[in-house]
């Protein structure tokens, strides 16, 4: 019986306990028999795993520094800027005559001695941004020159406001002014108030 007992455990450390020469690459450990046989495999695999850690720290460490510089107070100049004016001391905005907004009251036509502008009470010009308020055209003028006898309704709708094809029917006249629109045309001389001409459908309106 104690001989039996000898073979088993004689047996059994032989399969477990001893190295097998067969296995290559394994290395023994001073742990006993059970557990004592650790391959290069696994040593391996644990170092991977170690750098793996030490990449993975490095990263974090890298990403926490990228965010406190992102978020970090940028170190901006506290000087105030200087907003230079394009416009020099030399020049000037020009206004025009009717000036801004405004418009005559009462208006006036007056020849062409007759100084154009605003027309007040006060101040007698005659309006040069006379529109009609039935054709929708702007009031054409020429100084010292009045309109033929000749002229009509025809002619006026087919050639306004060409110049060159309105001279056909203009005459040189000293001190004139002859004014026109596409349907309606006056020769006036003296300062004369819109008002009395009641067949003009004229009004000053300041061209945008």
């Amino acid at each position: 019986m104690a001989k039996d007992l000898d073979e088993l455990l004689d047996e059994v450390e032989s399969k477990f306990c001893r190295p097998d020469p067969l296995r290559l690459g394994m290395v023994e450990r001073p742990r006993g028999c059970v557990g004592g046989i650790l391959s290069n495999d696994r040593n391996q695999a644990e170092a991977k795993e170690n750098l793996r850690s030490t990449e993975t720290f490095a990263k974090e460490d890298d990403l926490d520094s990228l965010i406190s510089e992102i978020f970090e107070e940028p170190n901006f100049d506290k000087k105030p800027f200087k907003l230079k004016s394009k416009s020099s001391g030399n020049t000037s905005v020009r206004a025009p005559i009717q000036g801004l907004g405004k418009s005559c009251s009462p208006v006036y036509l007056g020849g062409s001695t007759a100084p154009c502008g605003i027309g007040t009470n006060t101040s007698q010009r005659a309006c040069d941004h006379l529109r009609c308020v039935a054709c929708d055209f702007w009031v054409v003028s020429y100084d010292d020159f009045m309109w033929d006898k000749s002229c009509d309704y025809l002619f006026f709708r087919n050639n306004m406001p060409e110049f060159h094809k309105l001279r056909t029917k203009l005459v040189k006249k000293k001190g004139a002014r002859a004014y026109a629109c596409q349907c309606s045309w006056r020769t006036i001389e003296e300062l004369t108030d819109l008002q009395t001409e009641h067949q003009l459908r004229w009004v000053c309106e300041v061209k945008p």
